[in-house]
């Protein structure tokens, strides 16, 4: 009776946990009732902030919450020209997808990685997916709005920012709405993309996680910041936005850990969902992969390529956010090996200190890169030590605060 129950017991617990992150999307677009109405030409853009940050840190949740409160706010006969996001046929389907979402996270810590893991790349692919549309069509949307609302406030209109579906700017207007929308829109989307990557990040740190319970952690976090975004906005508009500053903030300054963070686990991703272990076999030279948290000089997860001169040296050739000029660190000598993990491999040192991170098409291949760069240690099986080790340098651990920032 017991292993009955207990499933159960979590399907509901995550259907719970979407609940209140549909009600924290769809507050945050809601003004507050009880606060006094601002009037001054900011507050559509305090405003537009705080709801593009919620949109960016849950893009399907916040879009989805977002149109679902446009459409039970409507009067019944204006919901049929509302956006496309606002359609029942659109939030419901997408608010379903979110509490499965919630139900899986939940169920993780008893469903086995080999189970969790394929659900684990969909979502990942999903936040992706769902960031670029958000980005493409409601946010432009969204800042659009702020511009006519700022326009209305000074006694005109530009039609042009009335949206429907992607929002197109034409540059060679001169009226004062199109340049209004050139200035909100692009801002917007800068917002937008900075927090996403910070917040993706989360997403990546699941998929590659080996535990169930860290997963809800984090997703757990991304939950609460959500809900006081949501909140904050909801107070007063003002209070909202300076949060949402904040969180903006700091996305910023973590920006480039969560962009190679995102690469990582774009790549990742791509090579797990197409099965290419299974299709490619490691080149005899030059094959690519993402730098540890030990290889002195080059920031952890950075994407590049090892290369073995005629020498025997090994030098790992990478560019700063993929198109800065290349740089190249020479990896140092030593007894090096492959560490075989269930989902991810890498390329230590005996003592312990990963120099290189080996995407899913690697996997089954470990002996080949041993051949291939002449590791003189073999290939060894990755325990749950490894991993907890591997998890800590994706955080930033203290194997990658030691390293030098390119």
């Amino acid at each position: 009776m017991k292993r009955v129950k207990l499933p159960v017991a979590l399907v509901l617990l995550g259907v719970l946990l979407a609940a209140p992150l549909a009600w924290a999307a769809a507050a945050a677009a809601k003004p507050a009732a009880t606060a006094p109405a601002d009037r001054s030409p900011a507050a559509p853009l305090a405003k537009g902030v705080a709801t593009v940050t919620g949109l960016a840190i849950s893009p399907l949740l916040g879009t989805a919450g977002y149109g679902a409160y446009q459409y039970f706010t409507a009067d019944e006969a204006a919901r049929a020209g509302l956006p496309w996001y606002a359609q029942m046929k659109f939030w419901l389907p997408a608010l379903l997808i979110v509490g499965v979402c919630a139900a899986k996270d939940t169920l993780g810590a008893v469903v086995p990685p080999g189970l969790k893991k394929p659900l684990d790349v969909l979502e990942t692919f999903e936040n992706k997916i769902s960031g670029l549309v958000a980005a493409g069509a409601v946010v432009p949307i969204t800042m659009g709005t702020v511009a006519d609302a700022i326009l209305a406030w000074q006694g005109g209109s530009d039609p042009m920012l009335h949206a429907t579906g992607l929002a197109a700017i034409h540059v060679g207007a001169v009226s004062g709405g199109s340049l209004l929308s050139l200035l909100t829109i692009p801002f917007g989307v800068a917002v937008f993309a900075v927090v996403w990557m910070a917040a993706h990040a989360i997403n990546v740190l699941i998929l590659l996680s080996p535990w169930g319970a860290i997963d809800a952690v984090l997703k757990g976090g991304r939950t609460a910041l959500l809900g006081l975004v949501a909140l904050t906005a909801n107070v007063n508009p003002w209070l909202g936005a300076a949060f949402s500053l904040v969180v903006i903030v700091v996305a910023y300054f973590v920006a480039g850990w969560s962009f190679r963070l995102t690469v990582f686990g774009a790549v990742f991703c791509w090579d797990f969902f197409t099965g290419r272990s299974g299709r490619s076999r490691p080149r005899e030279n030059d094959n690519r992969m993402f730098a540890g948290g030990n290889l002195p000089g080059v920031p952890a997860r950075t994407y590049g390529r090892l290369v073995e001169r005629s020498s025997g040296t090994l030098e790992f050739f990478h560019r700063p956010w993929l198109v800065g000029a290349e740089k190249r660190v020479t990896v140092p000598a030593g007894r090096i090996q492959v560490g075989r993990g269930l989902f991810l491999s890498s390329i230590a040192t005996e003592s312990g200190d990963t120099f290189f991170l080996l995407p899913p098409r690697y996997r089954g291949h470990e002996e080949e890169l041993v051949r291939i760069y002449k590791f003189t240690g073999g290939v060894q099986p990755a325990g749950l030590r490894k991993a907890w080790s591997l998890l800590r340098e994706l955080f930033g651990g203290a194997a990658a605060k030691a390293q030098v920032v390119a």
